[in-house]
Order: structure tokens, then sequence, then C-alpha cells
């Protein structure tokens, strides 16, 4: 580890030369690979220091403790806490060694399906996307909607939205897959708790240059615009469907009243799509087009589990629960997320040892 640790610092300290090269700085393809390989590396590399840091503290420390008087008996007191320190950025560093993904630090776009269950699903549709825009919120993010497909009571069968802020996908991605819910329905008369699911899929903003869509593949139809949305509502031609032909996959934005800021958006999903289909087929995955993500929308396929009565929300993949659904519900789904990013690096880091 620890001559992989003196070649990533190599690294950092040619990166920080390059930033200061004329030459590159005059590049900006160049120049912004140059910052974002510097800005991935930075905070292992503090971590690295730091442990020097420690070491050298530690071993001062030990020096001190052999001699005599008041100097002495404080550093032998400090000893235990520098080792343990320097135990805690070793875990660090392991941690951090763990290969980044690299769709990371990018924005997201967040789909959302009622599964099963009907009307019910619809309406925890709506609550998911509620929870999530609460989330984003508190994380200074910003939330805009695509398409959505309301339903009378209030719920979506279907809304697409972006995220954008700072390491969007690294937080939001665990939360593809099936979401279960059990509770007492708004449309329930006797009481009964019904089971319903949700899907979700969590695609990160592709890069124009990794997904290049030729303009021949894509039929662009103009519609009027439906559901909530201001006056222009029906009244002007602004909303924007795309097909791409090679693969079948459709795309529409009705957000904004301006027919070119649709088409923009459109496309930027379509890109995302196709990004993560091409991904599952280099990956060998039985299921295209984000179904690795979502499955069915079956109530069997899920990840997580929302029981109302019981207060209880259940993470499955990691058998985790929490028993503060209604806190959980208005947004505060952080710690679970961080809880999910552990047990991911764990798995990764026991890989790769």
């Amino acid at each position: 580890m620890w001559d992989k640790l003196k070649q990533v610092e190599e690294r950092y300290q040619r990166l920080e030369q390059e930033l200061a090269d004329p030459a590159i700085v005059s590049d900006q393809k160049r120049y912004r690979e140059t910052v974002k390989a510097h800005a991935e590396l930075r905070d292992l590399v503090a971590a690295v220091r730091h442990h020097r840091k420690l070491e050298q503290e530690l071993a001062d420390a030990r020096e001190m403790s052999a001699g005599g008087g008041d100097m002495g008996e404080l550093a032998r007191e400090e000893i235990p806490a520098l080792q343990a320190d320097l135990a805690k950025t070793e875990e660090t560093l392991k941690r951090l060694l763990v290969p980044r993904d690299p769709h990371d630090g990018r924005n997201v776009f967040v789909e959302i399906r009622a599964g099963t269950g009907g009307e019910e699903a619809a309406l925890f549709a709506a609550d998911l996307f509620r929870m999530y825009g609460r989330y984003a919120e508190g994380q200074g993010w910003r939330v805009s909607v695509l398409d959505s497909n309301p339903t009378s009571l209030a719920g979506f069968k279907e809304i697409i939205f972006q995220v954008e802020g700072r390491e969007v996908y690294r937080r939001l991605k665990y939360e593809a897959g099936v979401h279960r819910v059990q509770r007492v329905p708004r449309t329930e008369a006797s009481g009964r708790i019904h089971t319903s699911a949700v899907t979700v899929a969590v695609l990160p903003e592709a890069d124009e240059v990794e997904v290049a869509v030729n303009p021949a593949d894509v039929r662009v139809d103009i519609f009027c615009s439906s559901g909530p949305g201001g006056q222009s509502v029906n009244t002007t031609y602004s909303a924007v469907r795309l097909t791409h032909l090679p693969t079948g996959i459709v795309v529409q934005c009705q957000d904004e009243r301006s027919q070119l800021k649709n088409k923009i958006k459109a496309m930027k999903v379509l890109q995302a799509r196709l990004q993560k289909r091409k991904e599952e087929e280099q990956l060998q995955e039985l299921a295209a087009d984000r179904k690795s993500q979502v499955g069915s929308g079956d109530r069997s396929e899920k990840i997580r589990t929302y029981n109302f009565p019981q207060n209880r929300v259940t993470d499955h993949r990691i058998n985790y629960s929490l028993f503060n659904l209604e806190d959980f519900m208005n947004g505060n789904i952080g710690g679970l997320l961080e809880k999910l990013q552990e047990a991911d690096q764990a798995e990764k880091l026991a890989s790769t040892e």
C-alpha cells in the first residue's frame, strides 16, 4: 500500500506543476482534465501527509517519553492518542485507495415510476420525489423537473427530474432499484394495509464527448405541454419528444416553456440513457435500458421497504433498519446513504486485497 501511496503523491506533485505550466493552461481541454485529476487526488494526498505528520509526532513522543520529568510524563500520555489517530488515518487511506467511480462527480437524472399498486404506488412516487427534493435542498443542490405524468390524486405515474450539484451521483446512486411501501392508502376505507412498489433509476449525466448522438438517428416530435405548467400549457407547442431510432429509446421533456430548452434537456437525458445502456452491455448484464436498476416493479424485487405502521424503513442490501420513517420521508436520508457508501467501499476494498 505504501509504495502505491508514494506513487500517488508523486503524481499529485506532477499535476501541481502542470497546473502552473502556461502551455497547459492555454489548452482548455487538457487544463480541465488536469484540474479534475488533481482534485480527485487531493483528499488522498492530504491523508498521506497527515499520516506522515502523525508518524513523526509519535516518534518524537516516544523519544521524549524515555526521559524523565514532566515532559516525559506528558509524552507518555500522548502516545495512546497518537497511536489511535494513526490507526484511524490508515483506515481512511485504505478507503480512499478504493477506485473511485468515474461518474461520482456528475449531475444525475432521476426517474421515478409507479409499479405494482395502482394509485397508491403513484402517491408514493410523489412522496419519494418530495423526499429527494428536500434532501437535495439540504445539500444545496438544484432540482428541475423534466417530465411528469400526474394523477388526479396528486400522485405520479412517472416523474423525471434532474439534480445538479457537487458529488450528486456519488450520493444518490444507491437509490436505484425498487422501493416497497406498506401502509394504509388514502383511498382505502376499511383501513387495510396495502403493499405497493415504485421503481427508481438514477442516471449520471453523460459527457457529450463520451456519448455522441447522430442527429440522423433521432426523430424529433413537437407537441403541446400537458398537466401543471402555467398559462402556456396546451397553447404552445413547446414540449419535445425524442426517439432514438437504433435503440427505440424515447425521451420527452415539457417542463420549460422554451422548445429549445426542452430539446436540450431531453437530449441530455437521452445521452444518459444511452451511456447506461452501453455500460450494461459492457458488463454483460441481462437487462438493458436501465432494467438492471429498476427490475419489473414487482413487490418481490426490492432494495428498501417503507413500513408506515411500524414507523420503520429497512434497506435490504445492508440489512439495516431505521425507526424514524417520518423524518426519513422529510429528506433526512443522509445517514443511510453514508452507511450504503461505507458498505460499498468495504466490499470493493475486500475485493482488492
